[in-house]
């Protein structure tokens, strides 16, 4: 055994104790980094003396040789990242739904004064006046307007639904360019691993960083990560490199699979997400399509708000070309029930007498190029010359039947075809869309708030196991100053015993 043993095991000692107090000193650096993983020294014995051999010195034991810093590794559960992952996911998926159909109720507006139910009672009123006293100029002009304001409610109410749906598909379009933007981010740091861990190295601060992007990139849909080691060389504790794959709503794989980063040695690709809508370029029809790498990706069936917004927007994906979503429903039935309201109260406008003992011509019309609830308004003529309106049965002034029969449009249950449905009538149809939205809006509330529970009770596990705490940090800079402080006191008593006997030992006789 060396003579200055003990001088390099308090040394080894001192270095060991040294890179705890950095490792220390960078934990609290980074308290409040946002994705940052506390780190710990792992402390190993070095090789004891003597190694077992043939010309081994006979000495009673082994002796220790010290310490040494075996890696520096982080505190992290990969469990709890795979369940934060899901729930951020569903979470993702109901607040994005959430969203969108608050913004439809707020829209709709219903109960209230301004809201489309209202102005049609106030149409009907007007209707009941008419039909009251048919002779007043007064309660034609109102019906007129009464009428026009109901339509314009139909124009207002589509317009700024289609408005809305025009700001989902560029949300869409932003969503798919962060996706494939964080994709290409993991990929980087992919390549930045690989190039260290061969070396021997744990680049965790690397691994935080891509945590951090692998975990916003769940929030848009649900992933699986899995890794794959970077090298024969790599150190077994190394995380390797990510290789992320969408997966279904039950956790499984698409078939084919849907690999967004492919982190095999040898293979790193990402396959960008690509979006096709149906129509011409720059129109608001639905999603066709999305895929990544050429394969096919059915989103509905899989969480994130990618999802949520492409249910709301409208899609036609596994729907045999027929669109559906939130939004293109809402319109669809607004358009259905101004149609059907308007065919109706025509014809029985066209079966009444005007004041002129004429027949009445139609109440609606529809603006040019458009239909539907866009292009619903009244009559030019009629508006211009309310004594038009056909509010006679049998041509003379004081008869009102005929608008007894206009206001009853609006509960008629047999309207011819049954446009809205079998027995329905405009009102009830009406309150039934209102109340089908007040339902999924409930239901994505109630979701949303569930799954935010969730995903922060997951998310405080997580931050428990790998966030830093400032207290335990001063407990363990303490410990290792110590040790530290101890180790020296050690390399002194060492020094002091070999001055003694290089400096004072063999004097006697001379």
């Amino acid at each position: 055994m060396s003579t200055f043993h003990g001088l390099e095991m308090a040394k080894q000692a001192l270095f060991a104790q040294r890179s705890a107090l950095h490792t220390t000193g960078h934990n609290i650096s980074n308290a409040n980094t946002e994705g940052y993983t506390r780190q710990r020294v792992n402390f190993e014995t070095m090789s004891p003396y003597p190694a077992g051999a043939r010309n081994r010195p006979e000495i009673p034991g082994q002796l220790g040789t010290g310490v040494q810093a075996g890696s520096i590794e982080r505190i992290r559960d990969q469990f709890l990242d795979n369940q934060f992952r899901a729930e951020n996911g569903k979470s993702g998926y109901w607040e994005t739904l959430s969203s969108a159909l608050g913004r439809m109720e707020n829209i709709m507006n219903e109960p209230s004064e301004s809201g489309l139910s209202h102005t049609m009672d106030q149409f009907w009123q007007s209707l009941q006046d008419l039909a009251v006293s048919p002779d007043n100029s007064g309660a034609r002009s109102v019906v007129a307007e009464r009428g026009l304001a109901v339509s314009e409610t139909f124009n207002y109410l589509a317009d700024s639904l289609t408005t809305i749906r025009s700001d989902l598909k560029n949300q869409i379009d932003v969503t798919v360019a962060d996706a494939n933007s964080l994709m290409r981010q993991i990929h980087g740091v992919n390549e930045q691993i690989k190039q260290l861990e061969p070396h021997g190295y744990l680049p965790n601060d690397l691994y935080d960083e891509r945590d951090r992007l692998i975990d916003d990139l769940s929030n848009m849909m649900n992933i699986k990560v899995t890794y794959e080691k970077s090298g024969e060389s790599s150190p077994d504790i190394a995380k390797g490199l990510a290789s992320i794959e969408v997966i279904n709503n039950q956790g499984h794989s698409f078939d084919p699979p849907v690999t967004l980063v492919n982190g095999a040695p040898g293979q790193g690709a990402v396959n960008e997400i690509e979006i096709a809508y149906g129509g011409e370029t720059g129109s608001l029809d639905a999603v066709e399509s999305i895929s990544a790498g050429g394969v096919n990706l059915d989103i509905l069936d899989t969480n994130g708000s990618l999802g949520g917004l492409i249910e709301a927007y409208g899609h036609s994906i596994g729907e045999n070309d027929n669109v559906t979503g939130i939004y293109t429903t809402m319109l669809a039935n607004l358009d259905d029930m101004a149609n059907a309201f308007a065919e109706a109260f025509n014809e029985v406008h066209q079966n009444g007498r005007n004041l002129d003992d004429e027949p009445g011509e139609q109440f609606f019309v529809f603006k040019e190029g458009l239909t539907g609830a866009r292009g619903l308004t009244v009559n030019q003529d009629i508006l211009d010359y309310p004594e038009k309106i056909a509010a006679s049965a049998d041509g003379t002034q004081g008869n009102g039947a005929n608008a007894t029969e206009l206001a009853a449009v609006f509960n008629n249950t047999n309207l011819e075809g049954d446009p809205l449905g079998e027995n329905t009538s405009v009102n009830s149809f009406y309150q039934s869309i209102i109340g089908e939205l007040g339902v999924a809006a409930q239901e994505a509330n109630r979701m949303t708030n569930n799954t935010e529970i969730l995903r922060s009770q997951v998310e405080n596990q997580r931050m428990s196991v790998s966030s830093v705490s400032l207290d335990e940090e001063m407990s363990n800079m303490i410990k290792f100053q110590h040790a530290y402080n101890a180790s020296a006191r050690s390399m002194t008593a060492m020094d002091e015993l070999l001055d003694r006997i290089i400096n004072n030992m063999g004097l006697a006789g001379r």
